[in-house]
């Protein structure tokens, strides 16, 4: 159930910024919104993982 709630998060998340970039549409929004999906993508992925 956590993996599904961080998942679903994680696409709010990403469903928001794209639609920020969207509006905007500038080239450093891009980078910075690429590498904020990217980390969080990234934590999404470590933390998600069975610990045993």
């Amino acid at each position: 159930m956590n993996r599904f709630l961080a998942l679903f998060a994680f696409a709010v998340l990403a469903a928001f910024l794209y639609i920020l970039v969207r509006k905007v549409g500038t080239l450093d929004l891009w980078v910075v919104v690429g590498l904020t999906v990217a980390l969080a993508g990234y934590d999404f992925l470590s933390s998600s993982k069975n610990k045993s």
